[in-house]
């Protein structure tokens, strides 16, 4: 049993095969997803996909690509939308300092919105980090001066000093499909010392397609294959991995209520 802890159902990718895609991930056991928001502006066609499915849930944010498109939006605005029994997490929110589509003390602004939503809620925020990772320390160190939050690194893909401080402030760090590529080497050394109870796996789906996927579109059910090189990297067996990140899942998204006949009889 595995959680796609990141995916993007609502995207146009899957629009016409949603049912059939959900299929396959169960029966790569793949029991439960999250699919992310990206705009507020488009929260209702995320939800939707959540509503849809017992085994699948959602979020609701910015990406940090989106800050200057999207309505300024506050931390009570997250919150109110976030009473939705599906909704268990803020994001994906953060800092893009590669693309640069929105000016950054836009992303700044909006990512100080959503940290403090999940301060105050509990819920946790999920973060988004490109070439930004000092930026990203200072804020996440200085937030968490304010109060302690949850949260994940996403497609974690950053260094060291980001993975030690997300651990320093207990975040958790999830692992997406960029693990199994051959320029990762860097990455594969810094996730073997993460610890294990503070890992997740996910997709990025349909981006970031795992070998021997790559290449392909990306979707919940490779999620598999992001797993298995991950224990191999732990030097766990992949049941042991799955177990353990599946427990994480739900510690740190703990408004999402596990019930794994369902997701088994969905699947």
């Amino acid at each position: 049993m595995l959680v796609d802890s990141h995916c993007h159902l609502d995207f146009p990718d899957f629009e016409h095969e949603l049912d059939d895609v959900v299929a396959r991930a169960g029966a790569a056991g793949i029991d439960y997803l999250l699919t992310i928001c990206t705009r507020v502006t488009q929260f209702r066609q995320v939800h939707d996909v959540a509503a849809r499915y017992e085994n699948i849930w959602c979020t609701v944010g910015i990406h940090p690509h989106n800050a200057e498109d999207e309505p300024v939006t506050t931390a009570e605005t997250l919150m109110d939308m976030a009473e939705d029994p599906k909704v268990v997490a803020f994001g994906e929110t953060g800092l893009d300092f590669f693309y640069e589509h929105s000016p950054r003390a836009r992303q700044e602004a909006s990512f100080r919105a959503h940290i403090d939503a999940a301060r105050q809620t509990g819920l946790p925020v999920v973060i988004h980090t490109r070439d930004a990772d000092p930026e990203m320390i200072s804020i996440l160190r200085d937030e968490h001066g304010k109060g302690a939050f949850p949260g994940v690194i996403h497609c974690f893909s950053s260094g060291p000093e980001m993975a030690r401080t997300a651990i320093e402030l207990g975040l958790y760090i999830s692992i997406s499909g960029i693990i199994t590529f051959k320029t990762a080497e860097e990455l594969r050394d810094t996730v073997t010392d993460v610890p294990m109870e503070r890992l997740l796996v996910e997709t990025d789906s349909p981006y970031l397609a795992p070998v021997p996927k790559r290449g392909k579109r990306n979707e919940p059910a490779f999620t598999a294959h992001t797993a298995e090189k991950v224990a191999e990297l732990k030097a766990v067996d992949l049941e042991t991995l799955a177990a353990a990140t599946t427990d994480n899942f739900f510690r740190l998204f703990s408004k999402a209520v596990r019930n794994d006949s369902a997701a088994a009889s969905a699947g």
